[in-house]
């Protein structure tokens, strides 16, 4: 797991706010303008929120989004309905719980 970007989604939670993917990436010497790049930082995220899941807790990942939708990309909601967290078809509601989830969960910790 990629320790830097795991403790700053964990200080964003605390916080109750959001982070970007543009934020993370160059923790990882990622570029969020290159395919594969993007496809890496997906892998680094669904590791987290795996690692949190395993834990009981909720997709630490939710406090990643991209900067103009403020909405995590479509791997979070691939990997949700993986996980069996996601099922129907409405992002925003599901996507709303789960970040407040996790806001709620590290408020305290």
């Amino acid at each position: 797991m990629h320790e830097q970007i795991y403790e700053k989604l964990k200080e964003a939670a605390r916080a109750g706010t959001v982070t970007y993917y543009s934020d993370i990436a160059p923790m990882a010497e990622l570029d969020m303008g290159l395919p594969n790049d993007r496809y890496e930082i997906g892998v680094i995220l669904d590791d987290i929120n795996r690692y949190e899941r395993e834990l009981g807790r909720p997709m630490l990942s939710a406090v990643v989004v991209h900067k103009d939708t403020l909405m995590p990309g479509q791997g979070f909601f691939t990997l949700a309905r993986a996980l069996g967290l996601f099922v129907g078809d409405d992002k925003d509601r599901f996507y709303i719980k789960e970040l407040r989830k996790v806001h709620d969960y590290w408020a305290s910790r």
